[in-house]
């Protein structure tokens, strides 16, 4: 189990019955979603036109590889006729005068600061020539059984809150690729830059300025200091880099007494949290700063190409727990931003920019982020259909019952508890919605839905129906949908399940998952998601792989390429012990695909990776390219 998930068990608090009550009956009353699972799937498998087509597909045309077993080695395994080789990994240095990386954990949080941050997660590549790129990458977290020779067993001092918090945020360097065809860090570029938990930001947009965001050290509230838990990303047509800061309620806890309300237990903040920082660092304490964490849970803008330019928080995107960030210019020319929360019973949403982009004039685009509306997603179905139609509910003060009365008394505060307000308006739970991608067409958007073990339980409000078919669900699904006529700026869509993830061999009904689901392709948790320029979708999975019981055969976490015209699903790449599969980005030539792995030994878990022997294991990413040159997939 990552500690992304464990996160979710420990610190993670459900909707009080007297929430459900006020604001979630009268929308949960009003959808059609289907009522059992077990007859939903029987219905699904026969009848669906979706099941049909994938039952029909022949191999892909659109994919030429050999697909890799399931694996459960200490290694990253890749297809024949492909190698796989490390490009960084956690604690190299990368700024000038930064040290080697030292494995007895007794490096300072200056050495940190100058180096790779720790368990790599979402990533943009930014080219400057065919061979040489800016690549801008996530830190999402750190593990402390490594971080420190003590291995988190003991209180935390003031620096190792530093070096902690050095350790997150966002890690900004060149790459160069050589006559050989390998891709190579170049320590102490010019572009290259740390963005940790201290880096000055500015609050942009409508939550900006107001009294919730103020704090002693900041009374404009437009001031933030840095970033942490960057889950995945997003990249504009403009040039800049989006990181989203996700589950941030673990940095934050209370030496005194607090009584937190329940909208902002919704986001999970509590007394204590494994983190330690408000033992050592009083921003992060509650009993003193109530109002730090509303700084935190936004869209950050960062400009990749400006190691002085001061990152923005685009609070027009709303406050929630970010996975990612899919950009796309609709026909009008609006930039439109696709965004998933990723908790058990939150969100799917949708930015639409209030100016249209400019294609001739790039300075002109910096700020489109600062100003449109924000949509969440209500998913409607017929009986007996995985398929359906859906509405974008707006989220602007004073439409659809966000007034004062209802606790709501500006914009800001619609933004600053952006998960209420969807509860308001009667938005879809969802299974965990984790990345968002857009079909380089510009016609389809999917969405990763990892899992969920509350759905469909007695007293947590999210019932299985609609794209969220299967009680207990631990496999996860993928959605799809179409917006209406084309147009990402509309309020209609249509939907259905591309891929029901599940274990063929072992389960029954419902969780063998969908047709296009075997022995030879079977994983669980669809995490990271993305397209190459050919249209391939290729998934990443953040799974549980105990490779027993309902997991058996499945191994390491993954990555699968996928046909999303045939359905046809093939796997790609195989992690090494206790990782996630995260992050991809892919050379201007599509010869070359960077893939990060995170977290390889968690908990203690046995892997020395990427080192081997008995190194401590690194969080790294790795660079995949064809023995023969060609084009990754094809």
């Amino acid at each position: 189990m990552s500690h992304h998930d464990m996160l979710e068990d420990e610190d993670r608090i459900e909707l009080e019955h007297s929430d459900f009550d006020r604001m979630v009956q009268k929308g949960l009353n009003r959808r059609g979603f289907l009522k059992g699972s077990a007859t939903a799937m029987s219905l699904f498998l026969a009848a669906s036109p979706l099941a049909k087509a994938v039952a029909a597909a022949t191999e892909s045309k659109m994919i030429g590889f050999n697909a890799v077993p399931a694996s459960t080695a200490d290694t990253f395994v890749v297809p024949a006729g492909y190698v796989a080789e490390p490009l960084i990994s956690w604690g190299d240095p990368i700024l000038a005068g930064a040290p080697e990386f030292d494995e007895s954990g007794m490096q300072d949080a200056n050495a940190q600061a100058g180096q790779f941050g720790d368990n790599t997660d979402g990533m943009s590549l930014f080219p400057l020539s065919a061979d040489h790129a800016v690549l801008a990458v996530n830190n999402e977290y750190t593990n402390y059984e490594y971080l420190f020779a003590h291995q988190g067993k003991q209180a935390l001092t003031a620096d190792e809150v530093k070096k902690s918090q050095a350790a997150h945020g966002v890690s900004i360097f060149e790459i160069k690729r050589n006559a050989k065809g390998q891709w190579q860090v170049q320590k102490g570029a010019q572009l290259n830059r740390r963005i940790t938990a201290y880096t000055p930001m500015e609050l942009t947009g409508p939550a900006a300025g107001h009294e919730l965001l103020k704090t002693a050290a900041d009374s404009t509230g437009r001031k933030a200091l840095g970033t942490f838990n960057n889950c995945a990303n997003g990249q504009t047509p403009w040039g800049t880099y989006l990181t989203c800061e996700e589950n941030f309620h673990g940095y934050f806890g209370a030496t005194g007494a607090i009584d937190l309300p329940a909208r902002e237990k919704r986001y999970g903040l509590k007394e204590k949290s494994s983190y330690q920082w408000f033992t050592q660092d009083e921003r992060f304490d509650l009993s003193k700063h109530p109002n730090e964490p509303h700084r935190f849970g936004w869209v950050v803008e960062i400009d990749p190409m400006d190691p002085t330019s001061t990152p923005k928080k685009r609070t027009a995107l709303g406050r929630f727990k970010h996975e990612n960030a899919a950009v796309t210019v609709d026909n009008s020319g609006h930039v439109v931003v696709y965004l998933g929360d990723d908790e058990r019973g939150e969100h799917l949403y949708k930015f639409v920019s209030r100016n249209t982009y400019n294609p001739d004039n790039q300075a002109a685009n910096r700020d489109l982020l600062e100003d449109g509306t924000l949509y969440v997603a209500k998913f409607n179905a017929a009986d007996g259909e995985l398929k359906g139609q859906g509405e974008w509910l707006e989220l602007s003060h004073g439409k659809n019952g966000l007034s004062a009365e209802n606790g709501f008394n500006s914009q800001a505060e619609v933004m600053i508890f952006a998960r209420e307000a969807a509860t308001q308006v009667g938005a879809t739970t969802m299974d965990r919605p984790e990345w968002v991608a857009v079909h380089p067409d510009g016609n389809t958007v999917f969405c990763t839905l990892t899992n969920n073990k509350n759905r469909g339980v007695e007293g947590k409000h999210q019932p299985v129906g609609g794209p969220n078919p299967r009680a207990k669900n631990n496999y996860g699904q993928i959605v799809r949908w179409w917006p209406r006529g084309g147009d990402h700026t509309g309020a209609r869509f249509d939907w259905d399940l591309f891929a029901i993830a599940g274990n063929p061999t072992v389960a029954e009904g419902l969780y063998q998952g969908s047709s296009n689901i075997n022995a030879d392709n079977m994983f669980n948790s669809p995490d990271g998601l993305g397209f190459d320029d050919a249209g391939r979708m290729w998934i990443q999975t953040d799974g549980k792989y105990s490779n027993e019981g309902e997991f058996a055969g499945m191994g390491n976490n993954q990555m699968l390429c996928a046909d999303p015209q045939s359905g046809e699903i093939r796997r790609f790449a195989t992690g090494p012990i206790a990782c996630e599969i995260t992050g991809l980005a892919f050379s201007p030539d599509q010869r070359c695909v960077f893939i990060g792995v995170q977290h390889p030994g968690e908990d203690l878990a046995p892997s020395h990776f990427p080192a081997g022997g008995n190194s401590k294991p690194r969080s790294t990413i790795m660079v995949v390219r064809r023995q023969d040159g060609g084009v990754i997939g094809a």
